[in-house]
């Protein structure tokens, strides 16, 4: 048994009414939806015609929310209903990200997922949905569709049926009837910066301000006229979070690379100091992530209810262990027992795992289509160099190292940038796979994000630096004030990066 949706959009009225018995059914608070209308306008005055798209959960069959989701929050029913429990919930967002429906939001009364669930109580006791219920032209259609004979299957194999962004491979069980394209899709659509009879949500209109895309000003061009309104469900934490993580991970790693080439002298430094400094920015990171969560008092779940398919619950244990090695290396040093070559081993491994995993966790954010980058994983791991190299660099300017060691970090710390620089020019120039990751990138090169790209990433956060290093100067002032403006340019950087992939509109 698998339960699904059709919707027969050429007998929609746009009236509501499934919206609103959806609301009444689950007590469902303002400003938020489980289902909604909507509208979409085309052609040129007098001759114009309004169209309405009823969206929802589409209950996929491959659903990268189930995926994701680090505690089993999400779940696929036996009879195919993919359903969720408030009490596992911690509010990561993860699965908001994931959806390419935009089905998922966070209820407000209760500080946790919640989307559409096919009103699994009422099937429970053999009872329709109610939004089929009170749809008054019949426009709604459930049933299972593994029975042939259900009026479900039938409609579906006799008449051409639609669904949302096929190309995901989620395999929807929500299907249109009377749909064009433009209607399911809202990068074909021409973008506003209001709703009507609603506000957008600040940051929301953001991919409406620009767009070079030449067809957009084609007359009479599909054009959205009445949404919901749907939040960014990631912020500066995040952004943040990402920073601290590269710092920790590049300042042991690059400790440990340089207590491996013998800089003997500094191994006060390299040994001791580096690795706490390390600790201090990896419980940062940790904290942020607890912060971001809508319910931090549930963080515990990632260990009592973990979902090991998700790089949330992964990339947390990751760090747990990179951790437990840092607090082993420090207390080998601080208790005068030294340091043995495989636990400085494992610690560089642990590091590099801990900067790179969250490229897998962006990956199973499906619904971003810009975070899905095949360089992603090298960029994060150069991106841990710079920032490690610039920390070090500070360290060693209050602490003292030698010219040598100087030296060699101001040199990684130029080529972690050019390189950084090389691989961010990769990915929003190449090719891309979907054409919202091409949009995305728009709004970074010459969109509304352009100027703080183009100067505080490029030109303050990498050319800079890079000049300022390679001055022939014979000071360490031009090698501080670089380190500063690379820390500078990669928070930038990673807070523009988790700013615009979420700017394309889901819905």
């Amino acid at each position: 048994m698998r339960y699904g949706f059709l919707i027969d959009q050429n007998r929609c009225i746009g009236c509501h009414a499934c919206t609103v018995a959806c609301k009444e059914e689950h007590n469902i608070a303002l400003g938020v939806n489980r289902t909604w209308v909507k509208y979409v306008e085309k052609g040129q005055y007098p001759d114009t015609r309004r169209h309405f798209a009823v969206l929802r959960c589409n209950h996929c069959d491959d659903a990268p929310c189930i995926e994701i989701c680090p505690t089993v929050a999400l779940f696929r029913r036996s009879d195919g209903i993919v359903d969720f429990d408030n009490e596992r919930c911690i509010g990561c967002q993860s699965c908001m990200q994931a959806c390419p429906y935009d089905a998922l939001y966070i209820d407000p009364d209760r500080n946790t997922a919640a989307k559409c669930n096919f009103d699994a109580s009422r099937v429970e006791m053999g009872y329709k949905p109610a939004c089929e219920v009170v749809c008054p032209t019949q426009a709604i259609l459930s049933g299972d569709l593994d029975d042939p004979a259900s009026t479900l299957s039938k409609r579906i194999a006799m008449e051409k049926v639609s669904v949302r962004k096929a190309e995901k491979g989620t395999k929807p069980k929500l299907f249109y009837v009377g749909v064009e394209g433009d209607l399911l899709n809202p990068s074909m659509m021409q973008p506003q910066d209001t709703h009507f009879w609603a506000d957008k949500d600040p940051g929301e209109d953001l991919y409406s301000l620009k767009t070079k895309s030449p067809e957009r000003s084609i007359p009479g061009i599909a054009r959205e006229v009445y949404d919901v309104s749907h939040s960014t469900p990631w912020g500066k934490k995040i952004a943040t979070y990402l920073w601290t993580k590269s710092i920790s991970c590049g300042v042991l790693l690059l400790s440990a690379l340089f207590l491996n080439m013998g800089f003997e002298q500094d191994a006060g430094v390299l040994s001791l100091v580096a690795p706490i400094v390390s600790l201090l920015f990896l419980a940062a990171t940790m904290l942020l992530l607890v912060l971001d969560l809508k319910k931090p008092s549930r963080f515990f779940f990632l260990l009592t209810k973990p979902n090991f398919n998700s790089w949330l619950v992964l990339g947390g244990y990751v760090l747990m262990i990179f951790g437990a090695l840092l607090v082993l290396w420090i207390a080998l040093m601080l208790t005068g027992r030294g340091l043995f070559p495989l636990l400085v081993w494992a610690a560089a491994t642990f590091a590099v795992a801990s900067a790179g995993y969250s490229a897998f966790l962006f990956a199973q954010a499906r619904g971003r289509d810009f975070w899905q980058s095949p360089l992603l994983f090298w960029h994060l791991i150069v991106q841990s160099i710079a920032a490690g190299a610039a920390t070090l660099t500070l360290i060693g300017t209050v602490l003292g190292v030698s010219l040598a060691l100087f030296a060699w970090i101001g040199q990684l710390m130029v080529i972690a940038v050019f390189a950084g620089v090389a691989m961010i020019f990769g990915e929003l120039f190449m090719k891309h796979g979907a054409e919202d990751a091409a949009r995305a990138g728009e709004l970074l090169v010459s969109g509304p994000l352009c100027k703080s790209f183009w100067i505080f990433v490029i030109g303050i956060g990498s050319f800079i630096p890079v000049v300022l290093v390679l001055w022939p100067i014979s000071s360490l002032i031009p090698n501080i004030i670089a380190a500063i403006l690379v820390l500078f340019g990669l928070w930038m950087y990673e807070h523009l990066w988790i700013k615009a992939g979420q700017a394309i509109p889901l819905s």
